[in-house]
């Protein structure tokens, strides 16, 4: 609540200014971001296809907070994912990792996923080919609850990514998924690797699934190891 939307390099919605009345990031109750989307916002990006309430980068004290190559990351976070929040059977991301002066990536994300009736909460190595899963598990039992995210990174061209989703918080609340993979793609392009949070969704999944709705974040650690 003291560093507010300085906790981050900046925020990235409604960047057609279509709703300026509209509060799309915002601290919420003192301890946690709200993170606002409606099913009419559009991104100016993907001609029309796609809308985005995301934030950007990690900042510590004014500082930026930058991974590079060879460099271990652990970040973590407590989630929640409200009802409204559906699985899509087009792309929803709710964390990505790109790097900035070339827009490159997304390299590693977290989506929601949907095929026929099943929602699925999907760690992705995004950049590789096929996008594989790292882990993937039921979204359903996850909602409504705060969750407990741990992402372990080795940024590099051949790196490593590690990830835990906690059914609770705390250290000992339950894993619900975990999983990890080597030869990933996060090349910080002679530049540097930051996180995005959010909501990025395309529009063209079903329009049952694209409904106005909220995501909360708190909690949020980085450090990186030795």
């Amino acid at each position: 609540s003291s560093a507010g939307l300085k906790a981050f390099e900046g925020i990235e919605a409604d960047r057609g200014g279509e709703h300026p009345d509209r509060d799309y990031v915002v601290v919420e109750g003192g301890d946690h971001y709200r993170f606002n989307i409606w099913k009419d916002d559009r991104d100016t990006t993907g001609g029309g296809d796609r809308q985005r309430t995301e934030s950007k980068g990690m900042v510590q004290g004014g500082t930026k907070l930058q991974m590079h190559d060879g460099e271990t990351w652990t970040i973590s976070y407590e989630m929640f994912m409200p009802t409204t929040l559906h699985g899509t059977s087009k792309f929803t991301h709710i964390f990505q990792t790109k790097t900035p002066a070339d827009n490159g990536g997304p390299y590693v994300t977290l989506d929601l996923g949907r095929s026929g009736s099943k929602e699925t909460l999907r760690a992705r190595a995004y950049a590789n080919s096929g996008s594989p899963d790292i882990a993937s598990t039921d979204l359903g039992p996850l909602r409504n609850k705060w969750i407990t995210i741990e992402w372990t990174l080795t940024i590099g061209s051949s790196g490593k990514a590690g990830f835990v989703a906690r059914n609770g918080t705390g250290s000992g609340a339950p894993v619900a998924v975990q999983g990890s993979m080597s030869n990933v793609k996060i090349p910080d392009q002679d530049d540097y690797v930051r996180p995005k949070w959010g909501i990025y969704r395309s529009v063209e999944s079903a329009s049952s699934d694209i409904l106005d709705t909220y995501l909360l974040f708190r909690n949020y650690r980085a450090y990186r190891g030795t």
